[in-house]
């Protein structure tokens, strides 16, 4: 007798997807930003000319015609001039956010241990900060030390300051309520025993991200200074000088503005994608979502 049971299908379960393959926002923003230090890196050992010389017979050739990226209004490399100032922008921005996330981070884990009107003075003063643009703050600080790479550093990593403090009470605020936190402190732990042991670990994947994200605007803040005259002084190129100065030769020699611009911009697209990714890769959640 022939057996007509129908016999369950079991429905193929969806493939899923590999956690650990890199996200394409964390791969493209992570090639952009090697390249970028590469570029920077090789700055310091070789450029095809020297930055700084200058051939006027040369003077606003166009790119292909003489070297890679043509010449400026004195006859100096572009290509040149662009390697050097990727480390001038790169190295600024870099001391800048360390010198920001440092004093940040310090603040705001000793704001979520201490709280109370520790918490309120430093979240007021912080208020204040971030209430004045970094481009002010260089102005005022220029006038007192005078313009150069440590009144930018200074002035961005001011303007940094109160961003990181407040990343950092907010996430360490939700690890000083978890039960090992609470079993700790009633084990007898100090606070900043505690603050070493569990808090900073365990924060220390958003403070990564907001680094990330916070050396694109450091990089745009410092074009910024250099296209006013606050940042390194000449004849040190820097992305933001190179577009101040292209300014009277748009119409005759587009490329001066051009390139210096797309540094910048693909630089902090760059940043910007590399933290989107980060963030993803630190958050439960969106591991969770994925």
């Amino acid at each position: 007798m022939t057996d007509t049971t129908v016999k369950p299908v079991l429905a193929a379960k969806p493939a899923r997807p590999n956690r650990l393959l890199p996200r394409p926002t964390l791969l493209i923003g992570g090639t952009i930003i090697v390249l970028l230090v590469a570029v920077a890196l090789l700055s310091l050992i070789w450029t095809p000319l020297p930055p700084t010389k200058m051939q006027i017979i040369y003077k606003l050739k166009p790119p292909l015609v003489h070297g890679l990226l043509g010449t400026d209004q004195l006859g100096r490399d572009l290509t040149s001039m662009l390697m050097v100032g990727a480390w001038n922008s790169l190295s600024t921005a870099v001391a800048a956010v360390a010198l920001g996330a440092f004093v940040g981070t310090l603040l705001g884990v000793t704001v979520a241990a201490r709280r109370g009107w520790v918490e309120a003075l430093t979240m007021r003063i912080n208020d204040v900060i971030f209430a004045i643009p970094p481009i002010l703050s260089a102005m005022l600080l220029g006038a007192l030390l005078g313009t150069g790479r440590f009144t930018a550093i200074v002035a961005i990593a001011t303007f940094m300051v109160p961003v990181f403090a407040r990343v950092t009470v907010s996430a360490a605020l939700q690890i000083w309520s978890r039960d090992y936190v609470l079993a700790a402190r009633a084990a007898g732990k100090g606070q900043v025993l505690i603050t070493l042991d569990h808090i900073l670990p365990n924060i220390a994947g958003q403070i990564i991200v907001q680094v990330t994200i916070q050396l694109g605007l450091a990089i745009l803040t410092e074009a910024g200074l250099s296209f006013l005259g606050l940042g390194m002084p000449p004849p040190a190129p820097t992305w933001g000088r190179m577009l101040a100065d292209a300014q009277t030769y748009l119409a005759a020699a587009p490329w001066l503005a051009i390139m210096p611009g797309l540094a910048i911009a693909l630089t902090v697209l760059g940043f910007n994608m590399l933290g989107d990714g980060l963030r993803d890769l630190f958050d439960p959640r969106e591991r969770g979502r994925s």
